[in-house]
């Protein structure tokens, strides 16, 4: 096949596809035994898409005239999708590492929040920080996520519970979206808690009256293009009728439901995701047994954070049980002031050891399954002909070094790629080509 493309990766020791038949997500059978090629090569086009993907001497042969801005060896390494991160936070100013000394002394996540700390801390900061602040430091992060194999980020508001503040973050995100390389799915979250001087049902019925119709106005004028709705479902916080509300308004003006819910209380909130069509809900700590079976029959995704119930020390998610039910599992890192983690190798990592998943299934986890999470996963998550080139290279002879190595992958992730480009290359491979 002659003509010019972007990239060859060739040799492959082990190129993991994740999914090899178009499937959406995969649960059950399908998350515990993953596609994967030896001794395989694979092409990017220069439209940013896998146009083949086989056994290195099939795809010598067929690309024998073609030339590539790029091409790789991959002999002795291991090829996976570029990993997903379905659950974060990065937009915000003012650390909370005083927070963590509290907690380490026993304090409680809602004692925190309930003495003017937490969400609140980081939104007094938030709405004080220039827009200019608030982009360098999302970029810097971003950038940190990147480097640890996450080529497709959802990306939350939720830090001004404000009108002005919400679209300020939406709007450094939308930045972001246009001028970097990594994918991101912009969610708006600002029912994240209830703002100073308000009840919850004031800020509900400001949140459906004022800001969404302002979010329809945005994306109509093609300024800001928000993906998700997101609630706090939580006792003390949104309960689960102004939840419904915000939800439902939401949906109504085309954002994808996907929203906290039974964290650190068990609030129905499965059931409800289910009801409304959720396409996922988070945390999920004191899911109840009806609301797992609710969220396997509605194919709603359960996208599970194992930093936060290891730093909070809760209860971990019950995700063997989710996964026998059927529920389609994903993993997010829930990055942000109160889980400071950037790195999805390591999420993986504190799934199988917490969560009792295998490695299998938190790499479908953090895949396809994420990329559903976020109704992404006919274009990311797997490595199949037609889908986005977003690509990890890491130097191991076996794959599943990126979740053993806790805390390695710095020195393992040699390249990431995104649409076939390449957006970080360890120092040891060399200086990075300009495209």
């Amino acid at each position: 096949m002659a003509g010019r493309h972007r990239l060859l990766l060739e040799n492959a020791q082990q190129l993991v596809l994740v999914c090899g038949r178009g499937e959406e997500y995969l649960r059950r059978d399908g998350a515990a035994s993953l596609a994967l090629l030896p001794g395989a090569s694979l092409v990017v086009g220069l439209d940013g898409c896998i146009k083949a993907v086989g056994q290195a001497d099939v795809i010598r042969n067929q690309f024998s005239g073609a030339t590539f801005e790029r091409i790789i060896d991959c002999s002795g390494k291991c090829v996976l999708p570029g990993l997903v991160d379905a659950h974060t936070h990065p937009v915000w100013a003012g650390d909370r590492v005083h927070e963590f000394a509290m907690k380490l002394a026993g304090a409680s996540y809602m004692e925190i929040h309930q003495a003017g700390g937490g969400i609140h801390f980081t939104v007094e900061h938030t709405r004080k920080a220039s827009e200019e602040e608030l982009f360098n430091t999302f970029k810097h992060r971003l950038e940190r996520m990147r480097g640890a194999g996450s080529t497709l980020v959802e990306c939350k508001s939720g830090y001004g519970l404000n009108l002005e503040t919400e679209l300020k973050m939406l709007r450094v995100i939308e930045r972001a979206k246009q001028s970097m390389d990594i994918g991101i799915s912009s969610t708006y979250c600002g029912a994240h808690s209830v703002p100073k001087g308000k009840t919850a049902t004031e800020a509900t019925d400001d949140i459906i009256n004022n800001h969404l119709p302002k979010l329809k106005e945005l994306k109509l004028s093609g300024e800001i293009h928000v993906n998700n709705i997101d609630v706090f479902c939580e006792k003390g916080v949104f309960d689960l009728d102004s939840t419904r509300r915000i939800l439902q308004a939401g949906k109504d003006i085309g954002l994808q439901i996907n929203f906290h819910g039974d964290e650190l209380h068990p609030m129905k909130s499965a059931e409800l995701g289910a009801e409304l069509g959720a396409r996922a809900i988070s945390h999920l700590e004191e899911v109840s047994d009806e609301g797992i079976k609710a969220m396997a029959r509605a194919k709603c995704a359960a996208v599970l954070l194992p930093t936060t119930a290891y730093m909070l020390r809760l209860k971990q998610p019950p995700a063997r049980k989710m996964l026998e039910e059927g529920v389609i599992v994903a993993l997010g890192s829930d990055f942000n002031p109160n889980a400071y983690c950037f790195s999805m190798p390591m999420v993986m990592h504190l799934a199988c050891v917490n969560m009792k998943m295998s490695m299998n299934e938190a790499l479908a986890a953090a895949t396809i399954n994420a990329a559903y999470a976020l109704g992404k996963s006919d274009t990311h998550g797997s490595i199949e002909t037609g889908k986005q080139g977003d690509l990890v290279i890491i130097n191991s002879s076996r794959w599943e070094h990126l979740i053993y190595q806790f805390g390695g992958h710095e020195a393992l992730i040699d390249y990431v790629i995104v649409k076939g480009k390449v957006v970080y290359q360890n120092e040891r491979c060399g200086t990075m080509s300009s495209y």
